[in-house]
């Protein structure tokens, strides 16, 4: 038996897939319509009369000719269980709802949860260095440390760090905005992080359940990644990155935008200047973001400042007295301390920026780390 919400995702889901329809044309109709039941209720002479739809294009809306795609789709999304949000949803992003064109319908797989506290976008280079790698893991550990939601795209290099360095913290969040169906990997050698992002995080995609991914689909989804999330930084991009597209969107907005500085020798941070020369905040430490953000009034959701109180020795989770033991007053490069501990190198940055922000560890270029007695 098909219940009354099953009925309600139908009609949402005819409207997408009417052929001819497209975005465009169905942001333009709940313009003038307001909601799904006064189109879908609409004959096709008043579509084409108060839309200017194609004749074509309005008889497939008027007699729902979408409606058996509509179903099958349902049944697969039922059968996978994914979430699916139409523009309505109580659960559908505000701040996404806001922008030009929002997306009609949602698909998430995960813990909902991811969306309802203020987030933050960390986007940057695929082809990213390490350093680039270490700043994006250690800055998304610390906004994650904060209560915000890391949103990023999933891709290799800053993406991949982005999302590792929020699922490192205790309790952290992340989402990851496809450029394809929820179901398929791609990258495939991101598999095995979607699969932890799906458990501790989001994987949304404005794209139904079997969607390959195509070059096109990856600049449209950037708008989701800036649109849902009230501030966006930038680590390592250059002069032509995709990264860039996120951050345009991002100020088209109103969103905040962040640029982290890097090497002027190479082209790696070229687009990271760029928009800092065009009036970006430079950021550095996890810091400066967290003070814009809490003058912003789009921060929102459950975001709030760290704790800077002292830690003691003896205090902490197993994986920080660890990390503290092989700290000393001295400053010591990272090399060594990752070299004296048996945890991965992402959570030792991790660890070492949640340390920063209680107050127990110190940070000095290099980078070197010493403890702050």
């Amino acid at each position: 038996m098909t219940t009354e919400p099953d009925q309600r995702l139908l009609a949402w889901l005819t409207l997408a897939h009417t052929p001819g329809l497209g975005l465009v044309g169905a942001n333009r109709l709940l313009g003038h319509y307001g909601g799904i039941e006064a189109i879908l209720s609409a004959g096709a002479r008043e579509l084409q009369a108060r839309t200017g739809l194609r004749a074509a294009v309005a008889q497939a809306l008027a007699k729902q000719a979408a409606r058996p795609k509509a179903q099958r789709e349902l049944t697969l999304i039922r059968r996978a269980g994914y979430h699916c949000l139409p523009w309505d949803d109580p659960a559908y992003p505000a701040l996404l709802r806001e922008i030009s064109d929002p997306p009609l319908i949602l698909y998430g797989r995960g813990d909902l949860q991811a969306l309802t506290q203020g987030a933050i976008a960390v986007v940057g280079a695929r082809a990213a260095t390490v350093y680039g790698q270490k700043i994006a893991a250690g800055m998304a550990a610390g906004l994650a440390a904060a209560g915000f939601t890391v949103v990023s795209g999933g891709a290799l290099g800053i993406d991949s760090a982005a999302h590792q360095g929020a699922l490192g913290v205790t309790g952290g969040r992340t989402v990851a905005v496809l450029g394809c169906g929820l179901d398929i990997a791609y990258p495939p050698q991101n598999g095995k992080l979607f699969a932890a992002i799906a458990r501790n995080g989001l994987l949304l995609s404005e794209y139904p359940p079997d969607t390959p991914p195509e070059p096109f689909r990856f600049p449209a989804r950037n708008r989701i990644i800036s649109g849902i999330s009230s501030g966006c930084v930038v680590v390592e991009a250059a002069r032509r990155s995709g990264s860039l597209i996120t951050a345009k969107l991002a100020l088209e907005q109103g969103r905040e935008v962040f640029a982290v500085p890097g090497r002027v020798d190479t082209g790696k941070s070229e687009g990271c200047h760029r928009l800092i020369q065009e009036g970006a905040k430079l950021v550095h430490r996890v810091e400066d973001i967290l003070g814009e953000m809490a003058a912003s009034p789009l921060a929102g959701g459950g975001a709030t400042q760290p704790e800077t109180g002292g830690l003691d020795d003896s205090g902490g989770s197993e994986e920080e007295r660890q990390l503290l033991a092989a700290l000393d007053t001295y400053p010591r490069d990272i090399e060594e301390i990752i070299a004296a501990c048996t945890l991965p190198a992402h959570r030792i940055n991790a660890l070492l920026l949640e340390l920063e922000l209680k107050g127990r560890v110190e940070s000095s270029p290099g980078p070197q780390y010493r403890l702050n007695r």
